[in-house]
């Protein structure tokens, strides 16, 4: 991962990190279920801004790095991970 975007995710993660704090104090006191699904709701999406970010780093930087290598060997392992992780995520 590229070094200058680790502080900003890092910060994402943590306040992500608040947010799930959050909602186990909703649901400890008995908060009304929309307003906790709702902040579910804002995490999960917090969480995939994230994930978007991470993914594309790994796109702009690992994969690109086994392109322009020219190794096959390398090539075909980057894109069999990135074939795997998208099959767990379609589940």
């Amino acid at each position: 991962m590229k070094s200058k975007h680790k502080p900003g995710l890092i910060r994402r993660l943590n306040r992500i990190e608040g947010q799930v704090r959050g909602v186990t104090r909703m649901v400890e006191d008995d908060r009304y279920c929309i307003d906790t699904l709702t902040q579910l709701q804002a995490v999960k999406a917090a969480l995939a801004k994230v994930e978007t970010e991470i993914l594309n780093d790994h796109l702009g930087h690992c994969i690109e790095h086994a392109i322009v290598s020219g190794n096959a060997g390398e090539q075909r392992k980057k894109a069999t991970e990135l074939i795997t992780l998208l099959r767990r995520t379609a589940r």
